[in-house]
């Protein structure tokens, strides 16, 4: 014992390489401790002891909303993309089983036909992507986009909100094709094999260290909020002519009908007034005025021709109302 106290000890350590989410989970770390010593001023035979451990598992996973807080979207819309990325951080291949729930208050709709679908690689939504709810064997490091599509009902105003959230639950990897078991965090003292370590952050409505993490986006609506009027005017009649005339046999009455976007309102396009007149009036020929204005009474002024007659009834396009603006088309008609 004292040739070896006046020994010289040299410990050498052994580790494995360190990688970005860190020492694969199940690796076994061997430390070997080596000691050289002289007794008399001659060299003995090395000493070694080595002791080894096996690499717990790290989990970690985490969800992203790519792009900004809502996706911009219209009344009626099928098919509406939220984009989220799946990253797993974990020290080990695992399972991701995903679910969406929409909130139960704070938000103005619900969407539908709501679908989980899983990326095919190049970034985009398209038809190469495959409907899912589970995410098969992430590597460690890797990220996958994901996708949660909707339908918009109609008749949604302006500004309103419908809210969702994307969670990912971790899974035991390992058996490619199918879904392994939940992963629970290892209790008591660490054991010689892998146990299992929960490390994810707390999400927007999970909870730290639970193996789930979940990520908030949602629709924002961007509607035209058109209103429509219809107002009459008695222009002549056959007595008075054009001196405060009366709506009898024979007069001329000038029907103007408004449409109003709302400010702050998308673009209405493609807009259509169609009018079918009773059996008692008789269209004027020609009279058809569209994309005019009101004047201070309400009443339809300017306006280029347009517009088609058949029968008794009156087609008038108009040209796209943006937020804050009205355009009329006006049309005439006689009493029979």
């Amino acid at each position: 014992m004292a040739a070896l106290a006046a020994g010289t000890a040299l410990i050498a350590l052994q580790t494995a390489p360190a990688f970005a989410e860190g020492t694969n989970a199940g690796t076994t770390i061997t430390n070997t401790a080596t000691v050289d010593y002289e007794v008399g001023g001659v060299q003995q035979t090395q000493e070694t002891a080595s002791d080894s451990f096996t690499v717990d598992r790290k989990v970690n996973l985490t969800v992203a909303l790519v792009g900004g807080p809502t996706t911009s979207v219209v009344p009626g819309e099928a098919g509406a993309v939220i984009t989220f990325d799946v990253a797993n951080l974990s020290n080990d291949t695992i399972d991701a089983v995903l679910a969406v729930t929409q909130a139960a208050s704070g938000d103005d709709f619900d969407v539908g036909n709501v679908r989980i679908v899983i990326d095919d690689g190049n970034g985009v939504y398209d038809a190469g992507d495959t409907e899912a709810a589970l995410i098969d064997e992430i590597a460690e490091d890797a990220t996958v986009r994901v996708f949660v599509v909707s339908d918009i009902p109609l008749g949604r105003a302006n500004d309103d909100l419908a809210n969702l959230t994307l969670s990912a639950t971790a899974h035991e990897g390992g058996a490619p094709g199918s879904q392994g078991a939940v992963l629970t965090a290892t209790s008591g003292a660490n054991t010689n094999g892998i146990d299992t370590v929960l490390a994810d952050s707390a999400g927007s409505d999970d909870s730290a260290n639970d193996g789930i993490f979940s990520t908030r986006g949602g629709y924002s609506v961007t509607a035209a909020t058109l209103t429509v009027t219809k107002t009459n005017r008695v222009l002549q009649d056959p007595v008075n002519g054009s001196t405060n005339p009366k709506a009898i046999p024979g007069a001329e009455v000038e029907y103007c009908v408004a449409v109003s976007n709302a400010a702050g309102s998308a673009l209405a396009t493609n807009i259509v007034v169609t009018d079918v007149v009773p059996a008692d009036l008789t269209i004027v020929a020609g009279s058809i005025l569209v994309d005019g204005t009101l004047d201070g009474s309400n009443n339809c002024t300017g306006g280029s021709a347009g517009g088609s007659i058949s029968g008794q009834t009156v087609t008038a396009p108009l040209s796209d109302i943006a937020g804050g603006e009205t355009r009329t088309a006006a049309f005439r008609v006689t009493i029979n």
